[in-house]
């Protein structure tokens, strides 16, 4: 999907994703000393907010107009200083070594083009910082509920350390199960969840 389609998506609902951060972005930042921090693929920037609100410097970068829009609404509404760029992934650089956290949650692209992406974003962590990375697990397709029905666009633990080419440390890297309520009772999606860091 390219910037258009996104922005209809986006445009068509008043918030798409939830109000608050993802579950495992919030466990596992909750334990790190806030610093700057950079969202890749922000979305309406739900991880971005909640950042912000923990003391980080936080940065929301999406190719999405609409949705940075909302972003920077909702962070007016709520009194939260953060900084929000619309920028496609696929040419944007963060600065290396510039984030004590870098958090991409659910960038859903294929291997070839995801993997310059996530060198990019790990080539982002200050010395000390880290990588948080939650995806849609191609494991989802047969054993987990809802995500995209393409096999090529869902990853695993290995592609994604795989991807960060050994220049992060790699602590954890698993199929992990997230739990979701549906109008039909509970459901579990299968995620991959990577979390990394820079000695």
């Amino acid at each position: 999907m390219d910037a258009s389609t996104w922005d209809e998506r986006y445009r068509d609902t008043e918030l798409m994703w939830s109000a608050g951060p993802n579950g495992f972005v919030e466990e596992i930042c909750s334990g790190f000393e806030p610093g700057r921090s950079i969202d890749l693929a922000a979305g309406e920037g739900r991880n971005a907010l909640w950042l912000a609100e923990q003391g980080w410097d936080s940065t929301a970068v999406d190719f999405s107009a609409v949705a940075i829009g909302k972003a920077r609404a909702i962070a007016e509404r709520r009194g939260i200083t953060m900084t929000a760029e619309v920028a496609d992934l696929a040419g944007y650089v963060p600065t290396p070594g510039g984030y004590d956290l870098v958090v991409i949650a659910y960038l859903q692209l294929p291997a070839d083009q995801l993997a310059p992406i996530l060198q990019r974003a790990a080539a982002a962590v200050a010395p000390g910082g880290h990588l948080v990375l939650v995806n849609h697990d191609v494991d989802n397709l047969e054993h987990g509920y809802g995500g995209p029905p393409k096999a090529e666009v869902l990853t695993t633990p290995d592609q994604v350390v795989a991807a960060i080419g050994g220049t992060l440390t790699v602590d954890r890297a698993d199929t992990v199960d997230r739990h979701v309520q549906t109008d039909d009772g509970p459901r579990v999606a299968k995620d991959t969840l990577v979390v990394a860091h820079r000695p």
